[in-house]
């Protein structure tokens, strides 16, 4: 195995300990917590848990150039779902299927083929998408992390890398 492919591994492996983390955090949620919201100006933990699940879909639909509307579709397409078990089987969905994509990717198309998000005016290599994915995953799932805490959730560092 060559060592570009050896690194993707890696970074799979981490964004797979994320999306695993994130569920285990997704199913404490209880029926009335969905509407917590710590500031006026945050989202909701219903927004928040929606918008999680939806990252490696949605990120993976902006690498591939899809249009705006087409990304906030599927940004959109958890919208109402409130089942803890169906947004963790939407989630694990979702990142077998960018899994698939970052796996098809030859050595050179890792590594060289560029992909422009319609909000920006240059394009990222794939490898870049894949970091990109990995840390935006992360980000919202320490915010999950602390939005349950704030919440009253008995939770402890370390359930974060188990």
């Amino acid at each position: 195995m060559s060592g570009t492919f050896a690194v993707r591994n890696h970074l799979l492996e981490e964004l797979e300990l994320s999306v695993r983390t994130s569920c285990s955090l997704i199913a404490q949620i209880g029926p009335t917590e969905w509407d917590f919201r710590p500031q006026d100006n945050m989202r909701s933990l219903m927004e928040l848990v929606h918008h999680l699940v939806a990252i490696p879909a949605s990120d993976l639909a902006i690498l591939q150039e899809k249009s705006e509307h087409e990304v906030v579709a599927i940004e959109n397409g958890a919208a109402g779902i409130t089942s803890p078990d169906e947004l963790i089987q939407r989630f694990q969905t979702n990142l077998e299927t960018f899994k698939q994509y970052i796996l098809s990717l030859s050595e050179e198309e890792l590594l060289n083929k560029s992909s422009k998000a319609y909000y920006l005016e240059h394009g990222m290599v794939q490898v870049k998408w894949l970091i990109e994915v990995t840390t935006h995953t992360f980000h919202h799932r320490s915010q999950l992390y602390n939005y349950l805490k704030q919440n009253g959730h008995d939770l402890n560092f370390f359930m974060l890398y188990m």
